[in-house]
């Protein structure tokens, strides 16, 4: 056990630094790979959306009737996401984050093998919206296993990694679904080959993953100082460390009380309120976009759309090591710049002509990619953990990517009434005008944490 000082902000702390053992690389692993898993039961509806519409068209119901009505599926169960994330970060905070991990795998294999029996829209939507609804409970479940595992002064290239999961996770199933479209696999088949692969890693986790390091025989990881609920997680031996130390639960309304009276958090929330949107939509439209406006094949279309989520993975790495480097102010200031970026790369989109050279389309997506998804992974990552500690974390995480897929639910419905009516090119002008308003939501949380530092300075010099 390594002693030493460490920094948070301009609050020092002295105390124990847990040691980064197998059991932590095993703990992460177990993550990494597990929710990434889950993106077999999630992607699959994106990546054959341009087969299924054919194949809809084949029984009557017109292409464009087939995208729209899609379309509306993806919405609905974007909310039933979004409401999720409200009910299992809550839970998570309560009844461990082990549990919810391991529920939101089994109702996504569940619902995932329904989608892939059912022949109409009905059982389309009540397989599309009881997958979501399970599969929202991975990610919060996933946080709160992690604020209890991994210390503060590593948990923004913690979070980096464990955002790994949902781009290189995305990335890899959509290759991987494109491979198997080649050869020839319907709709159907893509379906039951990815609740398969998640059921594997279901049965990993449920061995081998364990909900705090001290069912290893391990210390307990120490949370941010600077966290919301530090007063309560102030631990009696060192005063100032704030460890996962056996303490009264401040129940339900404890947690909420903190998180729904700070500023900073709402604007954050804000933040997720865009950048889920833009997410959201480059992830469902994207293979169709490549189809019907680029001419690319199906194949070669969910294949492309891979870029997005990897490019976005390199970027979440940049943004995790400058996160632990940079601290709370950098973070937003990174969001900012990373928003504005991409706001100009997503107009760029929108000049591009009808069936131009592939390549041009596909490397602006991939750019965008990488601007937006390192900025996007702080939000419900480390500056959940920020805001929660080891108390809270999963209700923040819960919140800000609940109030973020409220936004999201215009990624389906909306967006696929919008494209009909006005074209992919005025579509992307509307989603860089969104980019462009979340930059600057993004500069004003760094102009406020700026202030709140310079107080905490003042207040400490003065002392």
């Amino acid at each position: 056990m390594a002693k030493g000082t460490e920094t948070a902000g301009e609050v020092e702390i002295q105390g124990e630094t847990p040691k980064f053992t197998r059991w932590h690389l095993l703990t992460l692993s177990l993550l990494v790979f597990g929710y990434a898993a889950y993106y077999f039961c999630r992607s699959d509806l994106s990546v054959v959306m341009p087969l299924l519409i054919k194949d809809l068209a084949q029984h009557g119901v017109t292409t464009t009737e087939a995208q729209v009505r899609l379309g509306s599926i993806a919405s609905i169960s974007v909310l039933a996401y979004a409401i999720g994330k409200f009910l299992w970060g809550s839970l998570a905070d309560l009844f461990g984050g082990r549990n919810n991990f391991l529920a939101g795998m089994a109702g996504a294999i569940a619902f995932t093998v329904l989608f892939g029996l059912g022949g109409g829209f009905p059982i389309f939507t009540l397989a599309w919206i009881g997958n979501r609804a399970f599969q929202s409970a991975g990610w919060v479940g996933m946080v709160k296993v992690s604020s209890r595992w991994f210390s503060y002064s590593i948990c923004g290239t913690v979070m980096a990694v464990l955002s790994l999961s949902f781009l290189f996770g995305d990335a890899a199933s959509r290759y991987g679904m494109s491979l198997l479209l080649d050869a020839g696999v319907g709709w159907r088949g893509i379906f039951f080959t990815g609740a398969g692969i998640l059921g594997v890693f279901f049965l990993l986790n449920l061995i081998l993953l364990k909900e705090t390091p001290q069912e290893r025989g391990l210390p307990a990881a120490i949370a941010n100082p600077l966290n919301l609920f530090a007063g309560t997680e102030k631990s009696p031996e060192s005063g100032a460390a704030i460890k996962s130390a056996p303490k009264a639960h401040p129940g339900l309304m404890g947690i909420l009380g903190p998180l729904l009276t700070s500023g900073n958090f709402w604007l954050v929330c804000g933040l997720s309120l865009g950048t889920t949107l833009l997410r959201e939509t480059f992830n469902l439209w994207t293979p169709t976009y490549f189809s019907a406006f680029v001419g690319l094949t199906n194949a070669e279309s969910a294949s492309r759309s891979a870029l997005f989520p990897l490019f976005g993975g390199v970027s979440v790495l940049l943004a995790g090591f400058l996160s632990d480097k940079l601290g709370l102010n950098g973070r937003s200031l990174v969001l900012f710049g990373g928003l504005l970026s991409g706001a100009a790369a997503i107009c760029l989109l929108a000049q591009v002509p009808s069936h131009s050279s592939p390549w041009i389309p596909v490397t602006i997506v991939a750019l965008i990619g990488f601007l937006l998804m390192g900025p996007y992974s702080y939000l419900a990552g480390a500056m959940s953990m920020d805001f929660g500690g080891e108390t809270g974390s999963a209700t923040a995480a819960g919140i800000i990517d609940g109030v973020g897929y409220l936004a999201g639910v215009l990624s389906g419905d909306t967006m696929a009434r919008f494209t009909v009516l006005y074209g992919w090119r005025s579509s992307f002008l509307a989603l860089g005008v969104t980019c462009l308003g979340t930059a600057l939501v993004a500069l004003v949380l760094a102009i406020q944490q700026r202030r709140q530092a310079q107080i905490r300075l003042a207040a400490g010099r003065a002392a």
